[in-house]
């Protein structure tokens, strides 16, 4: 008992610190910022600047883009989300989009093509697919294709996670994406803006709205506001200039080997087509997939090589002769 007693007094002390802290009010912190993988992706930029060959943009890798070993595919995606995602290209003429759809598989390899597009930028035609030769470039036939167009290789660099997010759906839901580019094109279409102009021919094929270059040799990339070409004009809008199209860029002979000569779609069977060949890469077969080309792009034996002596010939004034 005089135990009990003699602890009675330090019982209460610690009963009422207790109650004490209880009733003490909880400073909040604030959380840390989310990792990248889950930081949200920079705005897209419509017309993206070009850039001068002293200052050539650095494009990193980021986590947010999806993992190209991961196992499961990613959950499907909902029609309106395919619409959101597809919006950017989806008026672009049918060859450049299919050539955009099958690169974005490839999503790992988008930086690293973007940056040698830019550091060529003052190249075009034959020139330019030597120089691919020469350097031994070591990617997919499908981002060797847009080489050529330095600016969208810029855009799907600059929101790895857009090309990343659009390459998974490419690959686990094709039909679905091609039903989203069919439905913004109509939208654009009955609101006046996707129409034949002295570029692309618009047709409607059973149901689907087709472009293609009034010239194979030429392309003339489209420049839009998505916040505009697929939603009702606003009164006294001059439809005309909801798009845009910059200098051609020139697709020869030498490109062919890249699928540019029979690239597009098989809209009814939702087909991709590239070289002529039904493109059947999926999220499953990804890694050992190998397009049947007409004639297959010989990926080079030898290491990739940095040969700039054409910079010394040309000059970097020449840079953006066919930037859109």
């Amino acid at each position: 008992m005089k135990t009990i007693h003699k602890m009675l007094p330090a019982l209460i002390l610690l009963t009422f610190s207790v109650i004490s802290l209880a009733q003490a009010p909880i400073e909040r912190q604030t959380p840390p910022p989310p990792p990248p993988d889950q930081q949200q992706a920079q705005p897209y930029q419509q017309n993206p600047p070009a850039y001068p060959q002293q200052d050539q943009p650095q494009y990193q890798q980021q986590p947010g883009a999806p993992d190209q070993q991961q196992q499961a595919p990613p959950p499907p995606m909902a029609p309106q989300q395919l619409d959101q995602l597809v919006q950017r290209i989806a008026l672009y003429p049918d060859p450049l989009l299919a050539q955009v759809l099958t690169a974005s598989t490839f999503w790992n390899e988008i930086p690293d093509a973007a940056t040698w597009a830019q550091q060529h930028s003052f190249m075009t035609g034959d020139p330019l697919a030597q120089a691919i030769q020469s350097d031994n470039l070591p990617w997919d036939p499908s981002v060797l294709a847009l080489l050529p167009f330095p600016n969208v290789l810029d855009t799907m660099a600059r929101d790895p996670q857009w090309t990343g997010t659009l390459g998974n759906a490419v690959l686990s839901q094709r039909p679905d994406v091609m039903d989203a580019v069919q439905r913004q094109r109509r939208l654009a279409h009955d609101y006046g803006y996707l129409v034949p102009n002295a570029y692309n021919t618009v047709a409607d094929n059973g149901g689907y709205l087709e472009v293609q270059p009034i010239n194979p040799a030429y392309f003339y990339v489209p420049v839009y506001s998505p916040a505009v070409v697929f939603y009702r004009p606003r009164p006294g809008f001059i439809i005309s200039t909801g798009i845009r199209f910059g200098p051609a860029v020139t697709i020869g002979p030498a490109f062919g080997v890249y699928g540019w000569y029979g690239a597009g779609f098989g809209w009814g069977g939702h087909a991709i087509i590239i070289d002529h060949h039904p493109w059947t890469r999926t999220y499953y077969n990804r890694n050992v997939y190998v397009h049947p080309y007409a004639h297959p792009y010989a990926h080079p034996a030898a290491p990739r090589v940095e040969s700039h002596a054409h910079y010394e010939e040309h000059g970097s004034d020449h840079g953006g002769d066919h930037h859109h």
